[in-house]
């Protein structure tokens, strides 16, 4: 019934050549994390923190070769749900897989609604303090904002994409042009860029390690575009150049603006939030006889903005796809007459990222209000770390059976090896300062909240022909619903 499925299934149309994967690639990595996590990552290093970004591009490019094997065996787009059934073939690991990935996308999200209200508070001067009602109603109203625009349907033209992308680029390529103009105006300090401080006292690998699993945060994003494999022209001879190479740009600019930042501003300022975001701060000490601080808020805003959409995208269509399933509750799978958006899964989706926003935070305390940022954008980089664990393992596994098809992109032997211990390594409470180590409450009370509806839905909801058995081929397009 499944192969007969497929056969009448028509294909995605194969639209994505080399320069448009590219640009999806490094537009869908940039964005939230560079934007709102480069004062919280030099808090945790000094000066040297362009350190964790070089350590994240490395274990993110390790993780990314694993993922270019896989998409060139499986050129499909249900992405690391697929390869976890494909190696493991237990629907409960699947599903785990499933809904982490959805989670990472709410608390991207959230992280995006929180750092949109700091640059907004910027770009119109409102001088509304760190963790105040003022902030959280903006985040949350953003947030509203954005399910608004999903439940109206937003096209996801990769196209429509390269605008977005051109957009955040240019904010990242101010910072850096303003730091090499500081540089030759005598502003720039580049003997602060060598300088290793820990607020915790910790020694310099420590630093780096805690720091990078916040810059890790910046680096994601490369896996959403094996989603499009499927309407790539040829996925198997343009992923991993592509792939490569937009890793190696994202991961040059943000070197590049770190140095930048902590050579234009001293770390003392770029964590203090209540002189302003850090690149704000950082493009007002470079070029201050120009506007360039008054308009790069909005910059921001519109970069971090397009985050929180996509990544809403993303978890309510997950959570949609899994619900048609019976993965989850088959209520989440309804659909909005006319529109065609899974309204039920975006309201879901919703609330959750409210929940966050509110409870991060209320536990943090209006004093700390400036930590929810790294916290959310943090366990973003715990769930993923899990993820891309598992996806390493996984090709482990797939590794020992023969190919379906011989013509694949093989990743050097010792990729998936270090990959996992990497990830997993960086995954670990070890990693973390003394602050961090809520990520894993956040995480946790996630993940309790899916298992929870996946076993009510195993109890109450007995499906005819084993749908949960397909969650791998989930169908993301409520439109093609009746």
């Amino acid at each position: 019934m499944t192969n007969l499925a497929q056969e009448e299934t028509p294909e995605l149309k194969r639209v994505i050549g080399p320069k448009l994967l590219l640009l999806f690639i490094v537009g869908d990595i940039l964005g939230t994390g560079v934007y709102a996590l480069t004062g919280s990552v030099a808090g945790e290093v000094g000066g040297a923190a362009w350190a964790p970004f070089l350590v994240a591009f490395a274990v993110a490019t390790i993780t990314a070769f694993s993922y270019l094997e896989l998409v060139t065996r499986f050129p499909q787009a249900a992405g690391a749900a697929l390869y976890t059934h494909k190696a493991f073939g237990i629907h409960f690991i699947t599903f785990l897989v499933a809904f982490t990935v959805m989670c990472s996308g709410i608390t991207s999200a959230s992280t995006a609604s929180n750092a949109f209200a700091g640059f907004l508070n910027d770009g119109l001067g409102l001088g509304a303090a760190p963790g105040s009602l003022t902030l959280v109603l903006i985040a949350l109203g953003f947030m509203t904002l954005v399910a608004l625009i999903n439940l109206r349907g937003v096209g996801e033209s990769v196209k429509a994409n390269v605008v977005l992308t051109l957009v955040e680029l240019s904010g990242l390529l101010l910072v850096i042009f303003v730091g090499l103009a500081g540089m030759f105006a005598g502003k720039a300090d580049f003997s602060r860029v060598m300088i290793f401080e820990s607020a915790e006292g910790k020694n310099a690998f420590m630093a780096v390690t805690a720091a990078t699993t916040l810059a890790f945060f910046a680096m994601v994003g490369f896996e959403d575009s094996v989603n499009m494999a499927e309407e790539t022209e040829n996925p198997r001879r343009d992923f991993p150049k592509m792939m490569l190479t937009g890793l190696g740009i994202t991961g040059l600019i943000y070197v590049l603006v770190s140095i930048s930042a902590v050579a234009l501003v001293p770390v003392g300022d770029l964590t203090d939030p209540e002189k302003g975001s850090a690149l704000t701060q950082v493009v007002a000490a470079g070029a201050p006889n120009l506007p360039f601080d008054t308009i790069f808020p909005f910059i921001g805003m519109f970069a971090v903005a397009n985050s929180a959409l996509i990544n809403m995208l993303m978890a309510s269509r997950l959570v949609y796809g899994m619900a048609k399933q019976f993965v989850l509750p088959p209520v989440l799978g309804k659909v909005l007459h006319g529109r065609r958006t899974p309204w039920i899964a975006i309201l879901f989706t919703t609330a959750i990222a409210f929940g966050l926003i509110i409870w991060v935070v209320n536990a943090s305390g209006s004093e700390k209000g400036a930590e929810t940022v790294s916290l959310l954008g943090g366990t973003t980089s715990l769930l993923l770390l899990c993820v891309f664990t598992v996806v390493n393992i996984a090709l482990l596994i797939i590794r020992r059976r023969p190919p379906e098809n011989p013509d694949y992109f093989k990743a050097p032997i010792w990729i998936p090896v270090v990959g996992a211990v990497t990830c997993a390594y960086l995954a670990g409470p070890w990693a973390r300062s003394a602050e961090q180590l809520d990520q894993y409450k956040v995480a946790g009370v996630l993940l309790v909240i899916g298992i929870v509806l996946w076993g009510l839905t195993r109890i109450f909801y007995k499906p005819e022909g084993g749908h949960f058995q397909d969650i791998e081929h989930m169908d993301l397009n409520p439109e093609d619903d009746e």
